[in-house]
């Protein structure tokens, strides 16, 4: 099965009725009662039938979650919910963790091919 991990899924693990709350809060990375509370007032001082007729839409419109998605860890889970909220941001970290992750690598192959490595281990040798 095709997935994106950037689409906006129903969460039916996660939810109270079909998922659309708890699909809503994981894809916006914030809490899941808040959008609750939202929905309520929404349908308070909105008018009923409209954010009713709204949620239905939406869940007729939106797929379940995949289950390779439900699987996530956290951390993995919050880093594409900052791909989606923040997708600039996002990118300047992965740029920026590849930057260290390059003068690391750089750094071991300047000490492996370096002739202080072959003291070092000749030193060691003797001990």
């Amino acid at each position: 099965m095709d997935f994106r991990r950037t689409k906006f899924y129903r969460d039916k693990a996660n939810g109270k009725l079909l998922g659309v709350c708890s699909g809503l809060a994981d894809y916006l990375g914030i809490d899941v009662s808040l959008i609750r509370v939202l929905i309520i007032v929404m349908t308070l001082i909105g008018g009923f039938p409209w954010t009713i007729i709204a949620y239905f839409v939406t869940v007729w419109l939106t797929e379940d979650k995949p289950r390779q998605l439900q699987e996530m860890d956290g951390d993995e889970t919050r880093f594409w919910q900052g791909v989606r909220t923040k997708p600039s941001v996002s990118l300047r970290n992965v740029k920026s963790r590849f930057r260290d992750i390059n003068v690391r690598l750089a750094k071991v192959e300047t000490y492996i091919t370096s002739q202080d490595r072959r003291l070092s281990k000749e030193i060691d040798n003797l001990r």
